[in-house]
């Protein structure tokens, strides 16, 4: 059973993260919030996805990233049947990319 994420404390948490200007303030908040295993998962998870969409295999990425095989596999399954997250946000950072 999956718990109900959209509370009054998510959302407060979220209005903080959209409130950072720069990647700057991302360090300072995200070092003060998270752990730093808690903050390298978060950022393994992020790396794993993007391996995946770019069609690194299992070996290729578990290899680069140090994740498991059942992170990767349980990474695999949001993207694949998910809410899109992943691929919203690879897409405006592609977006923002500048032109060459």
């Amino acid at each position: 059973m999956s718990k109900n994420i959209r509370t009054t404390a998510v959302d407060h948490l979220f209005e903080a993260i959209l409130s950072l200007k720069d990647s700057e303030e991302c360090y300072i908040f995200f070092e003060d919030i998270c752990t730093v295993n808690e903050l390298l998962s978060l950022s393994q998870r992020f790396e794993v996805a993007r391996m995946l969409r770019s069609h690194n295999t299992y070996l290729e990425i578990a290899e680069k990233t140090g994740a498991s095989t059942a992170t990767i596999s349980r990474v695999n399954r949001s993207l694949n049947y998910g809410n899109d997250g992943y691929d919203m946000v690879f897409a405006r950072m592609k977006e923002a990319l500048p032109s060459k």
